[in-house]
C-alpha cells in the first residue's frame, strides 16, 4: 500500500503515556509524532475512524500543565509485526487548542528524534 502521509513522523525518545480522557483508560504510549498526528503502541486494537479525546501526561519540563487534551481520529490499526500481543495505531489530530498546540510542538522539539 502506498504511503499517504504528507507530514513525516519522528520517533519519541521518551515514554509518554496516552489515555482516553473520557474514560481514563490507558490507550497506550506514543512512539511517533508529527505536527498533525501520532502513532500509539497499544495492547488492544482500536476501531478505525473513531474520534478520541486523548490525554497525554506531561513532564514538568514541558510547562506547568500536568496533561494535554486534544481530539484525534484513528486512521489505521494493525498488529505489531514483531510482538503480536501489541498493536500499532495511527491517529490524525482533528482539534487542538492553540496553546495546547504549542505544548505539542514542544514535545516534538524536546523528545522527537
Amino acid at each position: 500500500m502506498p504511503e499517504k502521509r504528507t507530514t513525516p513522523r519522528n520517533k519519541i525518545n521518551m515514554y509518554m503515556r496516552v489515555l482516553d480522557d473520557d474514560t481514563g483508560e490507558i490507550l497506550g504510549h506514543m512512539v511517533e509524532v508529527s505536527l498533525i498526528g501520532l502513532r500509539l503502541e497499544t495492547v488492544g486494537s482500536l476501531p478505525v475512524e473513531k474520534d478520541y479525546y486523548l490525554r497525554i501526561e506531561l513532564t514538568p519540563d514541558l510547562g506547568s500543565m500536568p496533561f494535554l487534551v486534544f481530539i484525534a481520529r484513528t486512521k489505521w490499526c494493525k498488529m505489531d509485526a514483531i510482538q503480536p500481543n501489541l498493536f500499532q495505531v495511527g491517529f490524525h489530530i482533528t482539534e487542538i487548542m492553540p496553546e495546547d498546540k504549542e505544548v505539542f510542538q514542544s514535545i516534538i522539539r524536546k523528545y522527537a528524534a
